[in-house]
């Protein structure tokens, strides 16, 4: 019985083993790791993903805009900007980003109701090979 289940796993391994070899040899195929490199790919390269207001008197209001250029082939889009509370609002360019351009997104955040060390994000969906990039902030709110 035992001998049974051995072959069965022995069959199972080299079908996967046989699948994974066939997907990378593929001419078409080795070109599908997404580095940016690909024609047609932007890229969204930022000077900074990370802001840290320091210390804020409670219920003060602030922004920072994060800046980036489109370092790839093609145009590049925002597709939205999601903050992780609503006390952090995003804003950024509706238009299509074109290749060695530059853009921005802004980031207001209320630290009314807040105390102590805060973070916060905002989550870009883009065209880039990602999908996604997320920016963060940082607050001290003292009274």
């Amino acid at each position: 019985m035992k001998r049974k289940y051995i072959h069965i796993l022995l069959i199972v391994f080299a079908i996967l083993l046989t699948n994974c070899n066939k997907t990378g040899n593929s001419k078409s195929g080795q070109n599908n790791i997404n580095t940016g490199q690909n024609k047609g790919t932007p890229v969204m390269e930022f000077k900074s993903v990370y802001h840290d207001f320091g210390k804020l008197k409670q219920g003060e209001k602030v922004s920072c805009a994060f800046t980036f250029k489109n370092t790839g082939n093609t145009d590049l889009i925002i597709k939205d900007a999601a903050a992780s509370c609503g006390c952090t609002v995003p804003k950024y360019d509706k238009e299509p980003i074109a290749p060695g351009e530059k853009g921005a997104v802004e980031v207001i955040f209320d630290s009314g109701g807040f105390r102590g060390v805060q973070y916060k994000t905002v989550l870009l969906k883009t065209n880039t090979a990602y999908g996604e990039k997320t920016l963060t902030i940082k607050a001290n709110i003292v009274s």
